[in-house]
């Protein structure tokens, strides 16, 4: 039998709850058992998730690849501590899609640079665990998903709380049917984020291939605001705070509406139908374009209609229902809070239970691999989970953006009859030679 067979076939018998130390600690499987996986990115997510792979017992990382290769030798030496041996190094990319004995890769880039290795890794052959949101746009997210079903591809998002015992146990508490009628929920933002200033455009970092790190995106000079870190809050590289952030607490939100519908009989909610959003830059005075105070209404049609709800606050210093992010629902005998360290259920007498839990990747990492073998699909699965929540991120900011409520077409994922709303679902184009691939 070969190696890809077996990996496709063979399950692992590593416990899902493992902590960080206890992962890492484990035996690492036979070589031939083992999932080969290259790493694109190697600082921020992208290192935690160097280390969380690579302290799998179940994985081999064999090349990690980074434009800019200062940033590598803390994850180099991460991750040759966890599996006793150093991969291979890179800074092209397509160095791991190339490799026919990679069997997935991770993307763990900045969010313009999702799409373009997530379809390429498919039309490879090669599954993929993409960090959040699914792309940069609603088309990109489009083709990736694409992508991944034309090619029988596995695809985890990488919104880990989809695979933590806190939020399985929450979504468990609600399918009993306790809130009773459910017609609401929200999800919210309230950390404190920092100006970063209105520093002048100078000369990319030494070594730094700085076009190719601007990819698909438009020629700017290099502005170090622009770069490392802060790209996010930048309309040509990231999807502000609502994709950044906002797409694990409108998700866990989402994930809590539908076990509402489950419970209650309904037909579950997809896409919402209608989309509204007011905001803008109230706070810092600096040099980012997206908003840094924003309330996002979205309505889902159906036999009884539902509200979902964003908020984002991120110049307040104090939390909000006794979290900095997190999501609620509401229903007519009770309520839950749902944050990143614990959930609590109340009634209108108070407290009904609280359970602690945390927001630890491992679970999620080994859900993947897990993925891989039995070919079913991963608990963040793009087509069916990760793509929606990134799409309400997408279509926010789109009706910000526009400034007027917005309808939403389902099937074809575009606005209805609004030309201006349609042009902002991906780019104008697409910088040569970084276009979209076709799948």
């Amino acid at each position: 039998m070969d190696r890809r067979k077996f990996l496709q076939q063979s399950s692992t018998g590593v416990i899902a709850g493992l902590g960080a130390a206890a992962l890492a600690n484990q035996a690492k499987a036979a070589p031939s058992e083992r999932v080969r996986v290259g790493m694109i990115g190697s600082a921020g997510r992208a290192y935690s998730l160097c280390s969380t792979f690579s302290g799998n017992p179940n994985v081999e990382i064999v090349m990690v690849a980074d434009v800019d290769p200062r940033r590598m030798p803390k994850a180099l030496q991460k991750i040759t501590e966890n599996q006793g041996q150093a991969p291979k190094t890179t800074t092209d990319f397509r160095h791991i899609i190339d490799d026919d004995s990679i069997d997935a890769i991770v993307v763990g880039t900045p969010d313009h640079w999702h799409a373009i290795p997530t379809i390429l890794g498919c039309l490879a052959g090669k599954d993929v665990y993409v960090e959040k949101p699914d792309g940069h746009n609603i088309v990109e997210g489009q083709r990736m998903v694409a992508a991944a079903r034309k090619h029988g591809r596995v695809v985890q998002m990488g919104s880990q709380h989809r695979s933590t015992d806190r939020l399985i146990s929450a979504l468990d508490y609600i399918r009993t049917g306790a809130l009773g009628k459910v017609l609401f929920a929200k999800a919210w933002e309230s950390t404190r984020q920092r100006s970063i200033g209105n520093p002048p455009d100078s000369q990319p970092p030494s070594g730094v291939d700085y076009d190719m790190w601007l990819g698909a995106a438009p020629k700017r000079p290099f502005n170090p605001c622009r770069f490392h870190g802060n790209w996010r809050w930048f309309f040509d590289t990231g999807t502000g705070d609502l994709g950044n952030d906002g797409v694990h607490r409108l998700d866990m939100a989402f994930a809590a509406m539908n076990a509402a519908c489950e419970a209650q009989g309904d037909a579950p909610c997809v896409l919402p139908r209608k989309i509204s959003a007011m905001g803008g830059k109230r706070y810092f005075d600096d040099a980012q374009e997206f908003a840094d105070t924003l309330q996002v209404a979205y309505e889902y049609e159906s036999a009884t209609p539902k509200i979902l709800t964003y908020e984002m606050r991120i110049w307040a210093p104090y939390d909000m229902d006794d979290e900095s992010e997190g999501a609620a629902i509401y229903g007519d005998l009770g309520y839950m809070i749902i944050g990143n360290e614990r959930w609590r259920a109340y009634s209108s007498k108070g407290l009904v239970k609280e359970v602690q839990g945390d927001s630890f990747e491992g679970p999620h990492v080994q859900n993947f691999i897990d993925c891989i073998k039995s070919r079913n699909k991963p608990a963040c699965d793009l087509e069916t989970v990760g793509h929606p929540a990134s799409l309400l991120c997408h279509a926010g900011n789109v009706a910000w953006r526009v400034g007027r409520s917005l309808t939403f077409d389902a099937a074809t994922e575009t606005f209805v009859g609004d030309e201006e709303a349609n042009a902002l679902r991906g780019r104008p184009e697409w910088r040569k030679p970084w276009v979209l691939p076709e799948v």
